[in-house]
């Protein structure tokens, strides 16, 4: 496309209003989803330098398991926006309830497939002989929030393109808070250990999926939607958002790499990592509240015919993420004495740590344009190109990360590979941006 025009002054505020709006409670209820981890990895990292470096593995493994199906909250949210832009919430609600109907069919077939594999996955990360009983405990326990955690993904879509980022704020508030008690309670109070720690997370979750699912119903009877599954629309869920699942594989092949890569590294790097991870995670989630607010937005203009007010909607948002990538690099920096002790008090994992922290912290402004692109484009329903964009993503971070170990740097060196992989997603996200040929209008893209 040719540039966008740059918007007036009272355009800006409009977009910067409709931003805010959804932004502000989207950031806390992303925050809330790696606090999760962080909250485990605080009271589990006092247990000792096994148990936080089996917790690793595990939550990688976990959160693999169920971020590769995130799909069902971002094409939900797309679709869900071009229809409500389009006039017909009906329609939108029984896309939604599409998506959180596959959703639990796909839960039951993640659960059933990681319950007896579990021991296998933890090999294949390479982990230690001390961290390997810890990771194999966490992870089967964990397995049984995973149909939970993929309704909150979905029903989470469905809010999102309804133009609400409230309720989940509020539902993550809720769940956070009852994670961080059934932890403390279970792992501390009933002397559970690791085994503790992955039953509280999994009783919150389940809560936070009933939740949603008092919210969404409600909605659907409101609006004459049908509660019942429907064969057609369930497939057709599937079938949009499988391009996303191949963009979502390729991310979480990334980390999947980094974290057998830090493994092969030794406890001290890999503990170090999950610190790291669990942060770099935080960061993420947080800038994506603006892609969240894109997500919803966007599909709305495009829904609407308004090709105009998706331009300048995207470039506010780019904007927006760039200083807030400046803004949370600085807080990482400064803020690095109080948080890390309050994960390890192991001075060599400290040690470990803190240089590749700072590489992280001067990624942040790459990251911040990369997660608004990212959630311009879902919202768009541009998925197709995302995917093809991070399996290039992929092949060029690979070998960077594989060779880490060969040629030493330990894992500062790890996070560099980590930042070139941000910056190739820059190129090509904004290759496209530049190119126009995301915006389709339409109440279907």
């Amino acid at each position: 496309m040719t540039q966008a025009p740059t918007a007036q002054p009272s355009s800006r505020r409009r977009h910067d209003r409709e931003i805010i709006a959804l932004a502000v409670p989207a950031f806390g209820a992303l925050v809330a989803e790696p606090l999760f981890v962080m909250v485990d990895s605080a009271i589990v990292g006092h247990l000792g330098t096994p148990q936080l470096a089996g917790l690793a593995v595990a939550a990688a493994l976990l959160t693999t398991a169920v971020s590769v199906f995130v799909f069902l909250a971002y094409a939900t949210t797309a679709a869900v926006a071009r229809q409500v832009g389009a006039g017909d919430l009906s329609s939108a609600i029984r896309q939604g309830m599409d998506g959180i109907w596959l959703a639990l069919l796909i839960g039951a077939a993640v659960v059933a497939v990681t319950l007896p594999l579990t021991p296998l996955l933890v090999e294949l990360l390479g982990t230690s002989d001390t961290a390997t009983p810890y990771a194999t405990t966490y992870l089967r326990i964990s397995s049984f929030g995973i149909p939970a955690m993929l309704v909150v993904l979905a029903a989470t879509g469905v809010l999102r393109g309804l133009q609400d980022t409230r309720t989940p704020l509020y539902v993550a508030i809720g769940g956070f808070a009852a994670n961080g008690a059934l932890n403390a309670g279970l792992v501390y109070g009933a002397g559970l250990g690791v085994a503790g720690s992955a039953w509280g997370t999994v009783i919150a979750q389940w809560g936070m999926a009933l939740a949603y699912l008092i919210v969404v119903v409600r909605g659907a009877r409101r609006h004459g939607a049908s509660l019942r599954p429907d064969t057609a629309g369930i497939r057709a869920s599937a079938q949009a958002g499988a391009p996303l699942l191949v963009r979502t594989l390729s991310l979480r092949a990334v980390l999947m790499i980094a974290t057998a890569v830090a493994a092969r590294l030794g406890d001290t790097d890999l503990a170090a990592h999950q610190i790291i991870l669990s942060l770099w995670s935080l960061t993420a989630f947080a800038l994506d509240a603006i892609a969240i607010a894109g997500q919803a937005i966007i599909g709305r203009y495009l829904g609407a015919d308004d090709a105009k007010g998706a331009r300048e909607a995207c470039r506010r948002m780019v904007q927006w993420g760039i200083v807030s990538g400046v803004v949370l690099g600085a807080v990482i920096v400064l803020a690095r004495p109080l948080f890390v002790p309050l994960f390890t008090g192991d001075s060599s994992v400290q040690d470990t740590l803190l240089p590749a922290l700072l590489v992280v912290a001067l990624s942040q402004p790459i990251s911040g344009v990369v997660f608004v692109l990212d959630g311009v484009l879902m919202g768009a329903g541009d998925g197709r190109y995302l995917a093809w964009a991070m399996v290039v993503t992929l092949a060029v971070f690979a070998p960077a990360a594989v060779l880490v170990p060969t040629f030493g740097g330990g894992l500062t060196a790890l996070w560099g590979a980590m930042t070139l992989m941000m910056t190739v997603r820059l190129v090509t996200l904004w290759i496209r941006m530049r190119s126009g040929r995301w915006i389709v209008t339409g109440a279907v893209r």
